[in-house]
């Protein structure tokens, strides 16, 4: 019987009360099975708040399960609220740690102070997104509808997915990560502002890039996965670490390493690698090409939008998917912008999140500083930050749920910017 509680914290080193919090569930009796990745958002707030008040929370879901009574596990965290330091105060004010009960298997709870599920779980994003990504499939007693339906047609907060091309040869940034010590301070970097997804590959799918062998994409892979191991060990509020391959042989590899999510470029058209994501408990990015490297001959047919082609390829696969038995609440869909798409066509798929997401998986953007931003400057791949970080809001708006990008760190401070002034 799974549980889902809610955690919050907008005082303090928030990650660290954040993992307190965790210990100290675990510590007094409710075992965590998974953590969300974090997401952050503008404090909910009245028209009368002290300016004070307005600190941005990060927020976390996670799933479990304990053998204590419901009103019990209520109990048990307003005891770990306080012994992390929060004290009574206005409904609203800021506070270290906020931990809520949202879900509790299919049960409806109405007792006096506890509700379940959660009576706010359905108008807040901050909830919503963070369990989209450990339960989108998970259903909302009272409501008949699940996490992934009430996220459609909603502004849901993005993870920000820094890209590191360990490649001497990718097309904005090869070989910026070839020497260790700046990888490892970008890393670094990454953890302190709390990216959400870190995606290695070492394989460059440029136009006319060379493939090269299994042994040779390990080799510039395996100092990077060690390095981002070596800092999320024993963490539980921490990023989520992708592998970006289309070798088998690779993701079973990475997999023995402890990784979070395949990414694979081709869609799961290998079936071994269909065989590794069924079989594995990763999420997994399937992405739409044309060809793998890009060929920039072969587009896909302009006599038909790109919007419908992009579903039917979507629909098909989850027909695949499903038939190979793959639990599709893991799969998450790219339509490979840069892969076989005009720029026309690009911009179309873009302004399409909606329409694509209502296939009924997550769906990953992956722009930045692609060809198609050509039609509108004449900047070389490595300095359109401005023009991807432009897309990238654009998106945001839309309720893109995972955005590839070059300068993670950039881009979500910009959100965070952009949301503080349309809170909701």
């Amino acid at each position: 019987m799974t549980v889902f509680l809610g955690l919050g914290a907008n005082q303090g080193d928030r990650v660290d009360q954040l993992e307190l919090a965790i210990a100290a569930l675990e510590r007094d009796g409710f075992r965590v099975h998974r953590v969300s990745p974090l997401v952050e958002s503008p404090a909910m707030l009245p028209a009368e708040a002290e300016a004070s008040w307005d600190r941005p929370y990060l927020n976390i879901v996670v799933a479990g399960d304990t053998r204590l009574a419901p009103r019990t596990l209520l109990d048990t965290v307003k005891a770990i609220e306080r012994e992390l330091g929060r004290e009574p105060g206005p409904r609203w004010s800021p506070r270290p740690i906020d931990i809520d009960i949202l879900l509790w298997h299919d049960e409806i709870i109405r007792e006096p102070e506890l509700e379940i599920p959660h009576p706010g779980i359905a108008e807040r994003d901050f909830v919503i997104t963070p369990l989209l990504h450990i339960a989108p499939g998970a259903r909302i007693p009272g409501l008949d509808r699940t996490v992934f339906e009430l996220s459609l047609g909603r502004r849901n907060i993005p993870l920000w997915m820094g890209i590191l091309n360990a490649t001497p040869d990718s097309f904005s940034d090869g070989d910026s990560w070839t020497d260790l010590d700046k990888l490892s301070d970008w890393l670094d970097r990454m953890f302190r502002e709390n990216i959400q997804v870190i995606d290695v590959g070492a394989e460059s799918t440029r136009p006319n890039a060379d493939t090269i062998p299994e042994d040779e994409e390990w080799r510039r892979l395996e100092p990077v996965l060690a390095m981002v191991r070596e800092r999320i060990q024993g963490r539980r509020v921490r990023p989520l670490l992708s592998v970006d391959s289309r070798n088998p042989a690779v993701i079973a590899r990475a997999l023995e390493n402890g990784i979070d999510i395949i990414n694979d470029v081709t869609g799961l058209d290998d079936p071994d690698m269909l065989a590794l994501a069924r079989d594995s408990h990763c999420d997994v990015v399937a992405m739409h090409a044309m060809s793998v490297p890009v060929d920039p001959s072969l587009l896909l047919p302009a006599d038909e939008p790109a919007t419908a082609q992009m579903r039917r390829w979507i629909d098909s696969k989850v027909v695949a998917w499903d038939a190979a038995g793959i639990d599709l609440s893991r799969m998450i869909v790219d339509p490979g912008i840069g892969f076989g798409k005009t720029s026309i066509q690009a911009a179309e798929l873009m302004s399409s999140v909606h329409d694509l997401r209502s296939a009924g998986q997550r769906l990953l953007i992956g722009h930045s500083r692609k060809s198609f931003m050509a039609a509108f400057t004449d900047r070389p791949a490595a300095q359109r930050d401005v023009e991807t970080l432009g897309i990238s809001l654009a998106l945001a708006a839309q309720g893109a749920d995972i955005i590839r990008v070059h300068q993670p760190m950039i881009h979500q401070r910009a959100y965070r910017a952009w949301s503080h002034v349309l809170r909701e």
